[in-house]
């Protein structure tokens, strides 16, 4: 029942309280949780958050990210049972972020907050104890990484110098909102150096070429996180995060023949899209990384010391899991 930490005894009390702060009935139908298809009440997820350690104010933002992974553009059924690394990210924006104090700034991915902790555990809590996702048993995953623990950030919308993400994709400012992502890990980006646009895309655009491999193409979803100084930096030049995206999609092509399985590595292009070309071997047709330029999503996190960014791959193999919000009650 539990990820293998300590939990805070689930008390008719204590489940009460929680239910009771955020407004619902209790019996209240949120979700049915894949792949099991339990049924997501309130009192149940209150009773995983009450576990995780959550004060009974988080329980809305719980119970958004739980809509949130249980709609199919998520496919939680494939991220619980898939072999590779994913976890249920949450990414807040809007007021409760800020009346929660959900960390948006320094050691962002890391310990010390205790809404950042609690909440994305509990939605951890909620996918294995009633959608069934046991490691080992139905939760295959070869390595999977801390994030399964709990992973939960804010957007800085102070310090974004566009729109936040939830605003970009049709969100009011006023609006608290939760982004779900099924995400591998964080993989910092460091670049001190550079003071154009240009030039910080360069390098950012070298870390997101190796997402998951150097020859992976038609890939979705994926969150870039832009420190403070880094989204400074790009939007000092007068880019707009289309702008990112335009010169990020552009950079990230390949010929089809350097895709090619057993050049430069074993691993390339699958049969089915190899098949479209006459003479793979000596095509030069670029395939792009993404399959657009709108998989690649902008936020903008972290502290304000230290001239890095981070890539967060989302999973998006076969038909993939998609970026889900949810605006919270």
């Amino acid at each position: 029942m539990t990820d293998g930490l300590p939990v805070v005894p689930p008390t008719r009390e204590r489940v009460a309280r929680a239910v009771e702060a955020c407004g619902r009935a209790a019996d209240e139908l949120i979700a049915l949780v894949p792949p099991n298809f339990g049924r997501a009440t309130v009192e149940k997820i209150a009773i995983n958050a009450v576990m995780a350690g959550c004060r009974p104010d988080y329980l809305p933002v719980v119970i958004a990210a739980v809509e949130a992974v249980c709609d199919e553009r998520f496919d939680l059924h494939g991220v619980s049972a898939t072999t590779n690394s994913t976890a249920q990210l949450i990414v807040v924006n809007g007021p409760v972020r800020e009346a929660l104090e959900i960390n948006c700034g320094a050691n962002l991915f890391g310990p010390g907050w205790r809404a950042n902790a609690t909440i994305g555990r509990a939605l951890r809590l909620v996918c294995v104890n009633l959608g069934g996702a046991v490691p080992g048993v139905v939760s295959m995953s070869t390595f999977a990484h801390p994030g399964r623990y709990t992973y939960c950030i804010g957007e800085w919308e102070a310090q974004n110098p566009w729109e936040s993400l939830a605003v970009e994709h049709g969100f009011a400012p006023t609006d608290s909102t939760v982004a779900l992502l099924a995400a591998d890990a964080p993989i910092t980006v460091y670049d001190q150096r550079s003071r154009t646009a240009a030039d910080l895309c360069a390098t950012l655009a070298g870390t997101l070429a190796v997402i998951e491999h150097h020859k992976m193409t038609h890939w979705g979803d994926t969150l870039l996180v832009l420190s403070p100084a880094h989204a400074a930096t790009i939007a000092g030049d007068g880019w707009s995060k289309a702008d990112v995206r335009r010169f990020l999609f552009e950079r990230l092509q390949w010929p089809v023949r350097e895709l090619v399985p057993g050049v430069n590595g074993g691993d390339g292009l699958p049969d089915h899209v190899l098949r479209k070309f006459a003479d793979p071997a000596h095509d030069a047709t670029l395939v792009p990384k993404f399959r657009a330029p709108e998989h690649i999503k902008l936020v903008v996190a972290g502290g304000t010391a230290g001239r890095f960014s981070a890539v967060v791959p989302g999973w998006t193999f076969s038909k993939g899991s998609n970026l889900v919000f949810r605006r919270i009650r």
